[in-house]
C-alpha cells in the first residue's frame, strides 16, 4: 500500500505508546519517528546483565542500557554525538561499558537520584522526538518458574538457565510482587489511540513491562487498538518452537487478558546461509499459525519485513513503520487490512 499524504497527516494527529525492551524496540522506534509525532516508549528496567547490571549494581540505580537505546532511536543528533554515546571502553575497569549508560548515570546524579528526571533531562539534551518512560522506578528484578518445577531469579540468566536445564519457562514474576508504575505510563497508555507490543524478547523485554501493577490492566481497558509486532526468530530459552500465536498466548496467560487487536509476522523467508546459521544456535523463523489468529478473532498481516545486513536478522525499520501507518490509518477509517 503506497504512503499517502492522508496517511502522513492521519499518522502524525495519532497518540501511538510502544512497550518493550531490548534491540527490537529501540529498532522500530528509529523507523516510526518519521510518522509518529505523539509517541511514548514505555521501557522495561528488569534487566541485570551486561553494563546496564554493572551500573545497577555499582550505583544502585535502574538499568540504563535499554532506556539509552530508545533515547537514541529517538534523538535527532549529530552523527559525532551519537557515536560518542554508542562508544564503549575497550580497556581498564570501564571496558566494555557504554558512554551513553555513564552519562545516564551522571544525570541520574544531578538529578537527586530520580530515573525518571534523568531520563527526561537526556532526552532534552538529545532533542528527542516523543517521550521516552521506564515503566516503573522501582528496582525490579525478573524471575521465572520452569518447567522441571525450578526458579531462576534474574532476566539475564532466565534463558541460559533454561537451555542448560533442558527446560522451558512456565512463568515470569516480578520482585517485588507489586511493582508501581509510573503514573505517566499509565496515563500515557489511557490516552493512546494505538499500542504497540514489541518487537523484542518476548519473556525478558515485552511481558515485565505487562507483569508491572496496572499496565497489562490500563491496556485492556484502554480504547486502543493494541497491535504485536511478534519477532522473526525463535530465541533459545525463550521460545523454542514457538508459532507466533504462541508468542501472544503467553501474553496472555501472563496477563489473564485477551487485549490484543492484531499481530505483525514476517513472511519473508530466510536464504540457505541463514537458516543454517541460525540452525546452528537452535533458531528458527516464526511461523504465523493462520488459523489460530482467526479463531481467536485476532487480525493478522504478514509482511516481508527481513533486514538481514551483516548477516544478521532484524526487522526492517522503514518498512515495519509503512505498515504500522498504514494499519493504523485503514483500521480508523474501515479500510482492508488485506491491502496492506
Amino acid at each position: 500500500m503506497e504512503i499517502t499524504d492522508n496517511i502522513k497527516k492521519y499518522a502524525s494527529n495519532c497518540n501511538v505508546v510502544a512497550i518493550g525492551g531490548g534491540t527490537g524496540i529501540s529498532t522500530m522506534l528509529r523507523g516510526i519517528k518519521k510518522y509518529f509525532e505523539n509517541l511514548t516508549a514505555i521501557i522495561t528496567v528488569a534487566d541485570d546483565g551486561g553494563g546496564s547490571g554493572m551500573i545497577r549494581e555499582d550505583l544502585n540505580m535502574l538499568p540504563p542500557g535499554d532506556v539509552r537505546n530508545c533515547i537514541m532511536a529517538l534523538a535527532d543528533t549529530e552523527p559525532i554525538m551519537e557515536k560518542l554515546l554508542n562508544y564503549r571502553f575497550e580497556s581498564g575497569r570501564l571496558k566494555g561499558q557504554s558512554f551513553g549508560n555513564l552519562f545516564l548515570a551522571a544525570m541520574c546524579g544531578i538529578s537527586d537520584g530520580s530515573f525518571e528526571k534523568a531520563v527526561n533531562k537526556f532526552s532534552d539534551v538529545l532533542a528527542v522526538k516523543g517521550r521516552v518512560l521506564p515503566v516503573s522506578e522501582e528496582n525490579i528484578n525478573l524471575g521465572a518458574r520452569l518447567s522441571d518445577g525450578s526458579v531462576v531469579l534474574g532476566e539475564s540468566s532466565i534463558p541460559s538457565t533454561a537451555i542448560h536445564k533442558g527446560a522451558k519457562i512456565d512463568e515470569l514474576f516480578l520482585t517485588p510482587a507489586h511493582a508501581k508504575p509510573l503514573y505517566e505510563c499509565i496515563q500515557s497508555i489511557y490516552n493512546a489511540d494505538y499500542i504497540i507490543l514489541g518487537p523484542g524478547s518476548l519473556y525478558t523485554s515485552v511481558i515485565p513491562n505487562l507483569l508491572v501493577d496496572g499496565i497489562a490492566e490500563a491496556a485492556e481497558k484502554s480504547n486502543a487498538k493494541v497491535v504485536y509486532v511478534c519477532n522473526i526468530m525463535t530465541q533459545p530459552g525463550e521460545t523454542d518452537g514457538f508459532s507466533a500465536f504462541d508468542h501472544v498466548d503467553a501474553i496472555y496467560k501472563h496477563t489473564k487478558s485477551r487485549f490484543i487487536d492484531c499481530c505483525i509476522v514476517n513472511d519473508e523467508p530466510l536464504n540457505d546461509f541463514l537458516t543454517a546459521k541460525y540452525r546452528l544456535t537452535h533458531s528458527f523463523r516464526v511461523l504465523s499459525d493462520d488459523y489460530k489468529f482467526y479463531k481467536n478473532n485476532i487480525k493478522l498481516i504478514k509482511k516481508n519485513l527481513l533486514d538481514v545486513a551483516n548477516n544478521v536478522v532484524r526487522h526492517n525499520y522503514s518498512v515495519l513503520a509503512d505498515t504500522l501507518a498504514c494499519l493504523f490509518y485503514q483500521t480508523a477509517n474501515g479500510g482492508d487490512i488485506d491491502e496492506i
